[in-house]
């Protein structure tokens, strides 16, 4: 199986990170979407990354359909067991990819349409919703015992997204945040090596 990625895509960043915390091997292929490539739009139509290429059957896309597939692939090893918890893991992902979502739409607002030409007010109304999520996060950081799930590489994938684009600009008054992924880098021994490699 192989994954189409950019080195700076949180979404592709969360699977690697599960993948390699599974065992699953991955060949990474490095994707440039602006230029479309046809092994990108032939197997995922909505030409965005991350996407999952399997000898003989059907691609998988978005980060969270290759999520699920990871977790049955290693007999259900990414996401709690019990329902409660399995939802909270799910709702942590889906808080953590809703920030990228907001942060991604910064960037592409400045990239594509300038500095001078960026309309703020819709920058100002997505980096409200970055703020109270960070907020509610500061307040209830998951725990990280001995099993990572979704969830946490979720919230690993955007803190990594979040130095990458808006370094000096999120951590200050988060303590508990900002040093969460000293924790997480103790129960994923790969963390450190995958981020120097992107």
């Amino acid at each position: 199986m192989k994954i189409l990625y950019s080195p700076a895509s949180p979404y592709s960043a969360k699977c690697r990170m599960a993948a390699r915390h599974l065992g699953i091997e991955l060949t990474e292929v490095k994707t440039d979407t602006n230029t479309a490539p046809a092994e990108l739009t032939d197997n995922n139509p909505l030409g965005k990354i991350p996407v999952l290429i399997r000898d003989g059957e059907a691609p998988i896309y978005d980060s969270v359909a290759i999520m699920h597939f990871l977790d049955r692939k290693s007999g259900g090893k990414l996401y709690p067991k019990k329902d409660e918890k399995r939802t909270e893991a799910e709702v942590l992902e889906a808080l953590c990819d809703g920030v990228m979502d907001c942060l991604l739409s910064i960037v592409y607002e400045r990239r594509f349409r300038g500095e001078e030409n960026a309309y703020q007010p819709w920058i100002d109304k997505q980096w409200a919703k970055v703020v109270k999520s960070l907020d509610h996060l500061e307040k209830n950081l998951p725990k990280t015992g001995k099993k990572l799930h979704g969830g946490h590489f979720a919230l690993a994938a955007m803190i990594g997204y979040l130095d990458l684009r808006f370094n000096g600009q999120w951590a200050e008054g988060r303590p508990e945040l900002a040093s969460w992924p000293d924790i997480f880098a103790k129960k994923f021994y790969h963390y450190a090596e995958m981020k120097a490699a992107a």
